[in-house]
């Protein structure tokens, strides 16, 4: 093993241990407060429910370009899915924050 194996070996380990770290310590805290659990359960919910609506709104066609890369007609739907789903958070991000703007200069 060079030098060089040992770093990388060792920022595997590091990448790791933090990654652990991110997921474990947010249930380690959660555990004093649940209810802290059930705002982000609502929140993956709602991810979940808002992708099941562009799912569903998207097509399943396959082009030549889909077959290509190998896509069959589920991919394209979730890959149709996923893309409708970003436009619709996008969407109401947007919308909150003109939402935001209007009450902020009508709260003055």
């Amino acid at each position: 093993m060079s030098g060089i194996d040992i770093f990388i070996y060792t920022a595997y380990a590091l990448f790791f241990v933090a990654a652990g770290a991110a997921v474990l310590m947010p249930l380690y805290n959660a555990i004093g407060q649940p209810k802290t659990l059930m705002t982000g359960a609502i929140g993956i919910v709602s991810l979940l429910i808002i992708f099941l609506v562009g799912w569903g709104l998207s097509g399943s066609e396959v082009t030549s370009v889909y077959t290509k890369f190998g896509v069959a007609s589920s991919g394209s739907k979730a890959i149709g899915g996923a893309l409708t789903t970003m436009y619709l958070l996008i969407f109401l991000a947007v919308v909150g924050i003109i939402y935001s703007e209007i009450r902020t200069i009508f709260n003055r």
